[in-house]
């Protein structure tokens, strides 16, 4: 005999779910359609404990209590995609759910993912439908993940899901691995201008104001406030520390706050040159998510909604919010786009065609794919900007302490000529 996890919906519409056993597919099918149930997904479970294995002496040992080294103890994106790509594969190829759970838990780099996975098999050995077991663990599966699962759950169709949704996690990471990695050496050179300059002024600085001072020369004003600057940096350095950390703490603390986020992604949205990349940047977010929910078959309300929550910027929830309640109202989705100013014309006429010709996903896709070429773009511009930008800058905050520091010398070169 084999477990069964269903789902099923009675004459009066009212949604089913739970677990039987039975010898095979069919038989299953039956039982259901003896209670007068229409069967929406029937997912094959293993009859023997998925999580566990039989040790020398024959006793049952939890893989949970295995000594087993994880390279990492947070769980990460690549984690998640690995997860979502080795299940949609092992479910594809036949294997059952609890199984292919079974076999993807002892391949877990993150100790914290593979504990989610072990009570995900737990729940799941007790009669839980698999979104309801993941729902348990919100800190690491997100509301797509649960979304997309209940859709390829009550659809039968949960590989192809799956595959959709690592998909898009795999190109949610190399999207933002190729933006890091462009960032990455412009972040590099200004903390290295940052350092240099500090060390000038901390280190290099006080040794000439010693020799300075004894020769007991008027100084110059640029060499006074260069002085002043390297004698305060030296002196209050760790105060000064402390009230960028505690700023830093208080930032943090107020982007909780959602009136504080909001007016400073205002501010930031008006920012010359880097507000348009912002502005887009939450433009690709929202239609590479709504790509996804819908090519995987969730409603259009469904999807606004999973979107909306899912969206870092509170300033585009609050428009994705105002999409859904004049969706849900019955007008077409580029009604409303346009009407909170926020796209630009060319979203608004791809999404009204996409409405028009029924490929709103694909629309989707390609505007997405359109946004992701610019700001891969943008960033390898400016990180090509970046550097003459950031030479030129060292060379004149340099060449300015060095003048300020020399001025009194050639004063006094100057006053001895004469």
């Amino acid at each position: 005999m084999s477990k069964f996890s269903y789902i099923a919906r009675a004459k009066n519409g009212v949604k089913e779910t739970g677990m039987l056993e039975a010898s095979n597919r069919d038989e299953a099918i039956a039982i259901l359609q003896r209670k007068e149930l229409i069967v929406t997904s029937l997912i094959q479970y293993d009859t023997a404990p998925a999580l566990s294995q039989q040790s020398g002496k024959g006793q049952t040992v939890s893989a949970k209590d295995k000594t087993i080294k994880f390279k990492h103890r947070k769980v990460k994106s690549g984690d998640l995609v690995v997860f979502a790509r080795q299940l949609s594969m092992l479910l594809g190829a036949g294997v059952s759910l609890m199984k292919a759970i079974e076999v993807i838990s002892k391949q877990l780099d993150s100790q914290m993912f593979y504990e989610a996975v072990v009570d995900i098999g737990k729940d799941m050995e007790t009669g839980r439908t698999f979104r309801d077991s993941l729902a348990k663990h919100k800190n690491v599966f997100s509301d797509m993940w649960l979304y997309l699962v209940e859709t390829g759950e009550a659809s039968g169709n949960l590989p192809k899901v799956l595959d959709y949704l690592a998909n898009f996690l795999e190109e949610r990471e190399t999207f933002k691995s190729k933006i890091i990695s462009a960032l990455m050496y412009p972040a590099i050179l200004f903390i290295v201008a940052i350092c240099a300059v500090l060390f000038f002024v901390i280190k290099i600085v006080p040794t000439f104001t010693s020799i300075l001072t004894s020769m007991e020369v008027k100084l110059p004003l640029p060499t006074r406030v260069l002085i002043s600057i390297s004698t305060a940096l030296k002196e209050k350095f760790f105060f000064l520390v402390a009230i960028i950390v505690a700023l830093v703490f208080v930032v943090k603390n107020l982007m909780k706050v959602d009136s504080f986020r909001v007016a400073l992604e205002r501010i930031q949205l008006r920012l010359p040159l880097f507000g348009n990349f912002l502005r887009f940047m939450m433009i690709e977010n929202f239609c590479t998510t709504m790509a996804i929910l819908i090519e995987s078959g969730v409603p259009i309300i469904y999807a606004l909604d999973i979107s909306e929550r899912s969206q870092p910027s509170k300033t585009m929830r609050e428009i994705i919010s105002s999409v859904k309640i004049n969706v849900r109202e019955g007008k077409s989705f580029s009604v409303p786009l346009e009407k909170v100013g926020f796209f630009p014309p060319m979203v608004i006429q791809m999404v009204a065609t996409g409405e028009e010709i029924g490929e709103l996903a694909g629309m989707f896709k390609r505007i997405s794919a359109y946004y992701q070429r610019y700001l891969q773009e943008f960033v390898t511009r400016f990180a090509a900007l970046f550097e003459p930008i950031m030479v030129v800058f060292m060379g004149l905050i340099i060449g300015a302490m060095v003048i300020s520091i020399f001025l009194p010398i050639f004063s006094m070169a100057s006053a001895a000529g004469r």
